[in-house]
């Protein structure tokens, strides 16, 4: 007799969670869904989560054999708090761990990449899922989508840099499949759209899709830090800003097959899902 798989999904009410989990359970896979609020996420077994709290973790990491990894928000260090749940998610029987760390992002890198770095030495199967920057920054909750809709604004320190930004449903997907298949990728996966585009030519799909005007407003990485600053704690938005002007100087400048060859179709272009989240949004 075979134990059905149980997949505990991390942040699973968050951007790549909550489509992570709807693909796992429209799949007909078992999904508990972990959020701080064990919010109901629909076809899933909702539970109460927090990184923060270990004491709700033993309960989320009961009956889960694989686990999707979403980490703190705006904490500099997640290391500290994710590794020792990570011992203990694999002492319980998980024995896949998908991550959600970034483009900009290497093993052994500040912040996440610490976490990736250990992934390898705690389970047998894994993936780092490292996306660059989210097409939904311009749709969803993100300071660019609320500039955009404020004033028409979208303000960053990564001057003419261009960025290959992919779609969180492009993201979710590559993870069901990483954490579905029969055997992990055990690598990390560098995810773009099909398409780089520097933020001006963001600014000009926006205008030209929501009939607004949409400009590009270029900060030094000083005046994009301070900016930054007045909205989150100082280290992360000095990171956040580091990544500004790593675009700038050419990091994020580059296209891959990664979620071709793990889907088995091309990426979702970038006019097509703003296009379509702005009209979900009227």
């Amino acid at each position: 007799m075979t134990t059905a798989r149980t997949t505990l999904v991390i942040g699973a009410t968050g951007t790549t969670g909550s489509r992570t989990a709807a693909r796992l359970t429209a799949a007909g896979h078992r999904v508990k869904a972990a959020s701080r609020r064990a919010t109901p996420v629909a076809g899933a077994e909702p539970v109460l989560f927090d990184w923060y709290a270990p004491a709700t973790h033993a309960a989320a990491l009961d009956g889960v054999d694989r686990v999707y990894l979403v980490p703190p928000v705006g904490d500099p260090d997640p290391a500290a708090i994710m590794l020792p749940f990570l011992h203990r998610a694999r002492a319980a029987g998980v024995h896949r761990a998908v991550l959600l760390s970034s483009s900009a992002i290497p093993a052994g890198g500040p912040a996440v990449g610490t976490v990736h770095q250990a992934l390898p030495g705690i389970f047998g199967q894994w993936a780092v899922l490292r996306p660059s920057w989210f097409m939904q920054n311009f749709t969803g909750t993100h300071l660019h989508a609320r500039g955009i809709r404020d004033d028409g604004t979208i303000w960053t320190a990564a001057d003419d840099g261009r960025v290959g930004f992919v779609d969180a449903e492009d993201i979710a997907a590559v993870a069901a499949r990483s954490l579905t298949d029969g055997q992990a990728p055990n690598t990390d996966l560098v995810l773009t759209g099909p398409e780089a585009f520097s933020h001006d030519d963001i600014a000009a799909i926006a205008t030209e899709v929501t009939g607004r005007p949409v400009v590009h407003r270029r900060l030094s990485y000083e005046q994009m830090r301070d900016r930054l600053t007045a909205q989150m704690p100082g280290e992360f938005a000095e990171m956040l800003a580091g990544m500004d002007r790593a675009i700038a100087e050419g990091a994020e400048d580059r296209l891959t097959d990664t979620v071709q060859r793990l889907t088995g179709r091309p990426p979702h272009a970038f006019r097509a899902v703003f296009a379509r989240e702005m009209r979900c949004r009227v």
